[in-house]
C-alpha cells in the first residue's frame, strides 16, 4: 500500500499500525507496567514543555521518516517535537527526543531497526531507551556520537540535555514490579 493509503487508512483504524516498506504492520497492546512508565515519563515530561515551543506525544502519534526512497511511520512510546516546520496534524517529521519502553517482543528492532532509522533524522538529540523487566536506562544522544549511557541504579538519574531535565530512574519505574 502507498502511504497515502496507510494515512487514510489510520483515520479510521481502531488499532495502531505501523509502516515501513509499503506494509502496515499491527502495533502491539501494552503491559501494565508499559503502561506505568510511559505514564510516569509523561507526568514528568509534561511540565517541562507546558507553555513552550515544544510539543509532548505518547503512544498513540506517529513520526514519519524518510529513508532512502522509503517513507516510514512509527509510533514511538514517547516523542517530543519542537520544530516550527511540523505542521502536520497526524505526525512529526523534525522530534527531538524519542523514548521507547522495551518489551521482550520489540526490544531487538528498537535497539536496532529504529535506533538506526532514527538517529537519521537531522533533528532528533536524543533517543532513550527504558528497560521494562529490569532497572536499565540507555541513553543515546547526538552529541555524544550516539555511544550509549546505562544507568541501572534507583538512584542515578536519566539527564535529557535536548530539555534540561533530569529524573531519577526511581521515578521512571515508580509503581512497576521489577
Amino acid at each position: 500500500m502507498s502511504a497515502e493509503e496507510y494515512l487514510e487508512r489510520e483515520l479510521t483504524n481502531r488499532d495502531l499500525y505501523e509502516y515501513v516498506g509499503g506494509v502496515a504492520h499491527m502495533k502491539e497492546g501494552s503491559s501494565q507496567d508499559h503502561s506505568e512508565i510511559v505514564g510516569n515519563l509523561i507526568a514528568a515530561l509534561r511540565p517541562i514543555v507546558r507553555g513552550g515551543p515544544c510539543h509532548l506525544f505518547a503512544t498513540n502519534f506517529k513520526v514519519r521518516l524518510q529513508l532512502g526512497g522509503a517513507v516510514v511511520f512509527y509510533y514511538p512510546d514517547v516523542m517530543v517535537a519542537c520544530d516550527a516546520q511540523d505542521a502536520d496534524p497526524y505526525y512529526s517529521s523534525f522530534p527531538k527526543l524519542f523514548i521507547e519502553v522495551l518489551s521482550p517482543d520489540t526490544e531487538q528492532t528498537d535497539r536496532r531497526e529504529k535506533f538506526l532509522s532514527h538517529i537519521q533524522i537531522e533533528t532528533l538529540q536524543e533517543y532513550v531507551l527504558v528497560a521494562q523487566d529490569r532497572m536499565e536506562v540507555t541513553v543515546f544522544r547526538r552529541a555524544n556520537k550516539w555511544q550509549p549511557e546505562v544507568m541501572r541504579q534507583a538512584d542515578e538519574s536519566l539527564h535529557l540535555n535536548s530539555l534540561s531535565f533530569s529524573l531519577p530512574l526511581s521515578g521512571i519505574y515508580e509503581g512497576v514490579k521489577l
